[in-house]
């Protein structure tokens, strides 16, 4: 099992404030002969809206020697988990979930956006030192 995202305690916190429900620690499935883990997976169990909504979260620190190499490597995952997840549980929706200093960073710039536009990236913005959801997008 990968190690986890310096950030996982504070996604998994935010996650739980904002009412979710973790089930997956990591959410783990299985693609021809590979074990997949992406880091979280929740329900929301309450409140008419969402009730039944299933996610799992994708949790990227942007810690690396470079930001734009994080965001390669962030796209390729991102991509490849979302349309596994699609194929094994397509009510469940993958997000990535960074914190909101690299979306000020990386992704507030024209590199950003693009990815964000183009790959059908569904973001989640985190606050570590808060640990709380700032904004979702879709």
């Amino acid at each position: 099992m990968p190690a986890r995202d310096v950030y996982h305690q504070a996604v998994r916190h935010a996650l739980i404030k904002e009412g979710w429900k973790i089930t997956h620690d990591p959410y783990t499935f299985a693609f021809g002969l590979r074990n997949l883990f992406v880091d979280l997976g929740a329900e929301w169990p309450l409140a008419a809206e969402r009730q039944g909504r299933k996610i799992a979260v994708e949790i990227k620190s942007f810690g690396g020697y470079s930001e734009v190499h994080d965001l390669e490597i962030a796209i390729g995952q991102f991509s490849l988990y979302r349309e596994m997840i699609a194929l094994k549980e397509p009510e469940r929706k993958l997000y990535l979930a960074v914190s909101d200093t690299a979306y000020a960073s990386i992704f507030s710039e024209p590199i950003g956006q693009l990815a964000l536009e183009k790959f059908h990236i569904a973001l989640m913005v985190f606050d570590p030192a808060q640990e709380m959801i700032v904004t979702w997008s879709d």
